[in-house]
């Protein structure tokens, strides 16, 4: 089964954990780049890999008939429909030119997989593509196990995609709430105040943990 070498594991690896980094700390505001753009246009196999494991971790429906990198298991968003492809190929991240590769690894992952399930895969598809969603959530479950030689680029990769789905990593929160982003949208995130910002006014555990430092700024900072 081919994998990749230890230097593109390191460089992977570091991309990834960078990029976890900076969509955590804050949001791009920047789309995909025009060639990440095209390539999702088209359904590349790096592309519908991709969007494979996604829809794996947060499963969506299918945005038009014979989907298939989207398994349709469910009704309602998932992370394809809330642009997980675009935060991955953001120009603002290192990770696009290493996706290919990355996918590459899934689908040589996936093909051994198949061949110990005796499964026939399509020739036309990606690997993981042509899995049934029951089979790649069987794959993916293995791929986090702490045996797994190549566990952290899966884990950085599935932080990645909440991201993209829970706080719409890739587009300013403003215009991501405006626009009806789908995984801001089914987790009901609030509306901005009349002057753009967030403020709220009920505590979440229904009443004040501690008491507001006396030395505290009025912006809220400490002294």
């Amino acid at each position: 089964m081919s994998t990749v070498s230890s230097l593109d594991r390191r460089t992977a690896l570091k991309a990834l954990a960078w990029a976890a980094a900076a969509l955590s700390a804050v949001q791009l505001p920047a789309a995909a780049s025009q060639a990440a753009a095209a390539e999702a246009g088209s359904g590349g196999w790096t592309v519908q890999t991709m969007e494979a494991f996604a829809d794996t971790l947060i499963p969506g429906e299918r945005r038009f008939a014979g989907d298939l990198a989207i398994a349709g298991a469910v009704s309602g968003p998932g992370a394809v429909q809330a642009g997980v492809i675009k935060t991955l190929t953001s120009p603002e991240l290192p990770l696009a030119p290493l996706l290919p590769d990355i996918a590459a690894l899934l689908n040589a992952r996936a093909v051994a997989y198949a061949a110990s399930h005796l499964i026939l895969l399509p020739i036309t598809l990606p690997a993981f593509v042509g899995l049934s969603f029951r089979h790649r959530t069987a794959l993916v479950r293995g791929l986090f196990r702490p045996e797994d030689p190549d566990r952290v680029i899966w884990q950085m990769l599935s932080l990645l995609t909440g991201l993209a789905f829970d706080t719409a990593a890739h587009l300013d929160t403003r215009q991501a709430v405006a626009t009806g982003h789908p995984g801001l949208t089914w987790l009901g995130f609030p509306p901005a105040g009349p002057d753009g910002l967030w403020r709220f006014p009920d505590y979440s555990y229904g009443r004040a943990l501690a008491a507001l430092h006396p030395a505290t700024t009025a912006s809220g900072s400490p002294a």
